[in-house]
C-alpha cells in the first residue's frame, strides 16, 4: 500500500499516452465502499511504524508462496466493483500493479467475469503469493528469477520487461528512447517462453552487459545547497519509503558517526520522524526531485526493496539493503543481494563496509552495470500498446 505501485501505475498511464493509448490509472481500494480503502491504509501504516511483528505474521500466513490462495472476502468484494468499474468504461486491458487489484483481476478472468485480457505488471523484486493467480492472461517480470516463480505458480505466459521509471533518472542515450515493440513471431529478449517445461534452461532473458551512462552532474550544486550539504559531503540516501517505516534512525545514526557519510533521510510522510532526525544528517519530508537527490548521491541504504532501488539502479546510484522491513522488504532484498544488484548488509559493519568498498570502483561499477543491464529490456509498455498505432 506504500506509494510505488502508484508511482509506476502513473507512469505507465505517462508513456502509453505518449504512444496514443487512452490510459487511467484506478486505485482499487478507492472502490471499496464506506470509505474502507482509506481505513486499509491507516491500519497498514499503523502497522509498519507500531507493530512490524503483526505485519511478519501476516505475511507468512498469507503472502508466502505455498498453495494458491483462497479467495478473501476482501478480493471478492474489490472483484465485484472492478467489474462493475469495467463495464462502465470501454476497456481494452485490465493492467494490475499491486496484488489485490492482481487477486481481483484473476478472480474476475478464471470465472469468466472479466471479458478483457488481465495483465499483471509485478512491482516486487520477490512475488509473493497474493501476486499469483492463474486467472491472469500475463505477466510482465522484473527479471528472470521472478518470471521463474511466477510461470511455475501460475502456468502463465510471462516476460521481462526494463524496470518503469520516471522521466529524469536516465539521460536519453542509444537504448533508452522510443519503444520498440516485441515480435510475436519470436521471443522477445526479454521473454520467457510460457510453452516450455524447461523453463530453467533458457537464457533468452539475460540482458547484455552494459556500462551505465555517467549520471548527470548539472544540478547537483544546486541541489546540495537546496538541502543544506556541502560540496565535499559524501552523501548517503536512507529511504524510508512513503510511510517512513523501518529502523532508519539508527541507520542514519550509524552513517553520521561513522565521520564518513552524510546521511540524507527520506521521512515520507512521516513527520514525527523527520523532528526526531534533524539533527542527525539531513532529515527530508516527501520529496518531489527525486532525480535530483540520486545525482547527488553517493548510495543508497534502502529497507524495503521497492521503486526506489529501481530509481537508483536508473541513476547508476549502488544499493545497500540495510535492515529491511518485514515480509516482502526482506523477501525483496535478499532477491536484490542475490542477483547482484544490491549488498545485503547484515550489521553495522557490513553497511559500512559496504558502502567504503563502493569508494574503490570496482565493485561500485561492478553492482552499478547490473543495474543498468536492466534497462536493456524492452519497456514495459511496449507489451501494451495495441499493434498499429
Amino acid at each position: 500500500m506504500g506509494s510505488g505501485h502508484d508511482v509506476i501505475a502513473a507512469e505507465l498511464v505517462r508513456r502509453l499516452a505518449a504512444e496514443g493509448v487512452d490510459a487511467e490509472v484506478v486505485d482499487i481500494l478507492d472502490l471499496l465502499p464506506l470509505r474502507l480503502g482509506t481505513a486499509l491504509r491507516g491500519w497498514y501504516s499503523w502497522m509498519m511504524r507500531s507493530a512490524p511483528w503483526l505485519y511478519a505474521l501476516i505475511y507468512q500466513i498469507f503472502f508466502v508462496p505455498g498453495r494458491a490462495p483462497s479467495v478473501s472476502p476482501l478480493t471478492i468484494v474489490i472483484a465485484a466493483r472492478l467489474r462493475r468499474f469495467v463495464g462502465s468504461r470501454q476497456v481494452a486491458e485490465v493492467v494490475s500493479t499491486f496484488h489485490v487489484a492482481a487477486q481481483a483481476a484473476g478472480h474476475l478472468r478464471w470465472h469468466g467475469r472479466l471479458l478483457v485480457p488481465s495483465t499483471v505488471l509485478l512491482t516486487d523484486f520477490a512475488a509473493h503469493r497474493l501476486w499469483l493467480h492463474p486467472g491472469n492472461d500475463r505477466y510482465l517480470c522484473p527479471d528472470l528469477a521472478t518470471a521463474h516463480v511466477v510461470h511455475t505458480a501460475t502456468g502463465c505466459p510471462v516476460s521481462c520487461h526494463a524496470p518503469v521509471v520516471r522521466l529524469g533518472f536516465r539521460r536519453p542515450g542509444p537504448g533508452v528512447t522510443p519503444i520498440v515493440r516485441p515480435d510475436p513471431g519470436r521471443p522477445e529478449s526479454g521473454a520467457v517462453p510460457a510453452v516450455h517445461s524447461d523453463l530453467g534452461r533458457t537464457e533468452s532473458g539475460a540482458a547484455p552487459a552494459v556500462r551505465p551512462e555517467p549520471r548527470p552532474g548539472i544540478g547537483t550544486a544546486s541541489m546540495r545547497s537546496r538541502i543544506g550539504a556541502r560540496a565535499g559531503d559524501r552523501l548517503v540516501l536512507v529511504s524510508a519509503g512513503a510511510w517512513g517505516v523501518g529502523g532508519v534512525e539508527e541507520t542514519a545514526r550509524v552513517l553520521a558517526r561513522s565521520g564518513r557519510y552524510l546521511p540524507v533521510i527520506l521521512c515520507g510522510h512521516n513527520r514525527e520522524l523527520r523532528r526526531r532526525l534533524r539533527h542527525t544528517g539531513i532529515a527530508l519530508g516527501w520529496c518531489d526531485d527525486m532525480p535530483g537527490l540520486m545525482a547527488a548521491a553517493y548510495a543508497l541504504v534502502d529497507n524495503a526493496a521497492g521503486v526506489t532501488c529501481r530509481e537508483a539502479m536508473a541513476a547508476g546510484v549502488p544499493v545497500v539493503s540495510y535492515r529491511p522491513i518485514p515480509g516482502h522488504g526482506q523477501d525483496g532484498a535478499r532477491a536484490m543481494a542475490r542477483a547482484g544488484l544490491s549488498v545485503y548488509a547484515r550489521d553495522t559493519g557490513e553497511l559500512l563496509a559496504a558502502l567504503d568498498r563502493f569508494g574503490h570502483g570496482e565493485e561500485r561499477d561492478r553492482q552499478v552495470a547490473r543495474g543498468a543491464a536492466l534497462f536493456a529490456l524492452s519497456p514495459a509498455e511496449s507489451f501494451l500498446v495495441p499493434p498499429g498505432l
